[in-house]
């Protein structure tokens, strides 16, 4: 880490050495040079005391005349030098700082210095976000409406600049640095104790290799996510124990395939996996039959890969593609070529290509063919959302949720993991009646997901009062810590116990120490609960509805207040 201290030294060595010169030539001629008395005699010169003293005050304006006695002429001559000179040494040295400050150099270092000191003051658990993005400043923006730390490390050093317009609860640490630097990393708080975990999600997948082979040699203990679009990029990733690998081709194309085959457990995890407190979006029922593919790239692939298991046909335009199918010309944006493509009796088309605006005047095109067409539309970049918003497909690609979705969902709570896992092959009917509970508990909102893990650290009333052989039943304490007679907005979904899984307990299910809870609710059920299971005082307060449970002073101020209103 370069010093800025010894930055400045460095920068200001000359106009320095050329003050303490100036200093001493003053100082020395005002030392030889004789004076007058009061009757007009040559007197001895001044002192080196009294020479330094005066030299001081003078060469920086302040100017309380000669002193100790009045000065000859000589010396007068002299002092004029002198004063010449300082103002010389003086204006080099303040043009020098000056230009010091300015220097890049110089900033970059101040605000690296300043970021190291800000990181290693975080004393709460916090995540490193490597490129912030789309994708990246969805994850942010969430992190700081969840109350979760992050530090940001930012190639463009325009978007860290941005960073500070953002309306963020706390004022977040970023760095301006390439990320595939293992310095940049440290610096970030990788090796920091509170450190939770990494998400490399950049646009550049080489980047988000460096990044997660760099977590997993100096701190491999912590988990990474990274983002990936390649085979072979995921391929490496995970051969060296990358925690979780995110493909949003592959992730899209499984959902897509899900909402075919089984409409109401995508609706599921699709409520579970979204942004905390988003708008619920519509219901997704993809028909069966034949479909029409524009675009056969790697995200193409992916879609007709998954779809073909599910008995969708596909007819694909895409002539550059080597196995597409050559025998329609064109890239699906005009009438004749979808017509082509059998767009009259179609079900339903994807206009999977990277160019957002072809893929607009596909969507466009067809539904004036065929306005009760499902359409699938690929969203490629953000900045084009109000486009996308304006014309309402049915099923929306946009890559940067899917990246941000599932990177939350992991990280804040790795017991949704097991959830999900679960969820392979669950009933229609019971994914359908949960879907109806979970759309219920935050007027309109998805709900945000978090887990309770009844330990010292994570919950100290509640495992106190478990390990002290209190009962504690399920419906018993999600109960409002401000009304004990409302049911707060949750849902539990799942209790781990050494191992043991239970979905869905109901409220007389007996909790005990070392359970592990995953919730479905609003934010500000959240944060009761949490506070709940940490105050003892509340947690009494929940379960028996006992306001007289406080310290032992507040007892005796309630219990003298209690006899006097009698």
């Amino acid at each position: 880490m370069n010093s800025a201290f010894f930055l400045v030294l460095r920068r200001m060595r000359a106009p320095i050495i050329v003050l303490i010169v100036i200093y001493a030539i003053s100082v020395l001629g005002l030392t030889l040079v004789p004076g007058v008395d009061a009757d007009g005699k040559a007197s001895a010169p001044l002192s080196f005391f009294h020479a330094f003293y005066f030299i001081s005050y003078t060469a920086t304006t302040i100017g309380f005349g000669e002193i100790p006695a009045a000065f000859s002429d000589a010396q007068r001559l002299w002092v004029i030098i002198c004063i010449y000179l300082t103002v010389i040494g003086w204006s080099y040295s303040v043009v020098t700082l000056i230009a010091l400050l300015q220097d890049k150099g110089f900033q970059n270092t101040l605000t690296t210095n300043r970021f190291i000191r800000r990181v290693r003051q975080i004393r709460e658990p916090f995540y490193i976000v490597c490129g912030c993005g789309e994708t990246g400043s969805l994850i942010c923006k969430t992190f700081d409406r969840i109350g979760h730390a992050f530090v940001v490390v930012e190639k463009d050093e325009l978007r860290v600049e941005e960073l500070d317009l953002l309306d963020f609860k706390t004022d977040t640490p970023a760095l301006a640095g390439d990320a595939r630097l293992p310095e940049n990393l440290n610096m970030a708080g990788l090796r920091h104790k509170h450190c939770r975990g990494v998400l490399a999600i950049t646009n550049d997948e080489q980047t988000n290799l460096a990044v997660a082979i760099g977590v997993r040699l100096l701190n491999p203990d912590i988990p990474v996510i990274a983002r990936a679009r390649s085979d072979n990029v995921a391929a490496n990733m995970s051969s060296f124990g990358t925690d979780h690998i995110i493909n949003p081709f592959e992730r899209f194309a499984e959902h897509l395939a899900l909402a075919v085959a089984s409409p109401e457990r995508f609706r599921l995890i699709e409520l579970l996996t979204a942004l905390p407190e988003s708008p619920i979006p519509e219901p997704h029922r993809p028909p069966r039959g034949h479909w029409i593919m524009c675009g056969f790239g790697r995200f193409g692939h992916a879609v007709a890969r998954h779809l073909e298991p599910t008995g969708i046909t596909l007819t694909i335009i895409d002539p550059t593609a080597a196995d597409a199918d050559h025998s329609i010309p064109g890239d699906g944006t005009e009438a004749r070529t979808l017509r082509a493509a059998g767009i009259e009796t179609a079900a339903g088309i994807i206009a999977g290509t990277d160019n957002d605006v072809n893929n607009l005047s596909i969507a466009v095109t067809a539904r004036e063919l065929r306005p009760d067409l499902f359409v699938v539309l690929r969203q490629n970049h953000h900045a084009n959302s109000l486009l996308f918003e304006a014309f309402d497909a049915d099923f929306a690609m946009v890559p940067s949720h899917i990246v941000a979705q599932e990177s939350i969902a992991l990280l804040t709570t790795p017991l949704l993991a097991e959830f999900l896992k679960r969820l392979n092959g669950a009933d229609e009917a019971w994914c359908a009646q949960l879907v109806q509970r979970l759309q219920t508990l935050c007027g309109g909102l998805t709900p945000a997901i978090s887990s309770l893990h009844f330990t010292a650290r994570d919950t100290p009333a509640a495992h106190r009062a478990l390990i002290m052989g209190q009962k504690i039943r399920l419906g018993e304490l999600l109960r409002d810590g401000t009304d004990h007679s409302q049911p707060l907005a949750a849902v539990a979904l799942l209790v781990e116990r050494s191992g043991d899984i239970r979905l869905l307990p109901d409220d007389d299910f007996l909790l005990d120490a070392g359970d592990r809870l995953l919730i479905a609710s609003s934010l500000d059920a959240r944060r009761n609960l949490e506070f709940t299971v940490d105050n003892a005082n509340e947690l009494d307060y929940v379960l028996t509805g006992r306001t007289d449970s406080g310290s032992w002073l507040w007892q005796k101020i309630a219990g003298k207040a209690a006899v006097k209103g009698k």
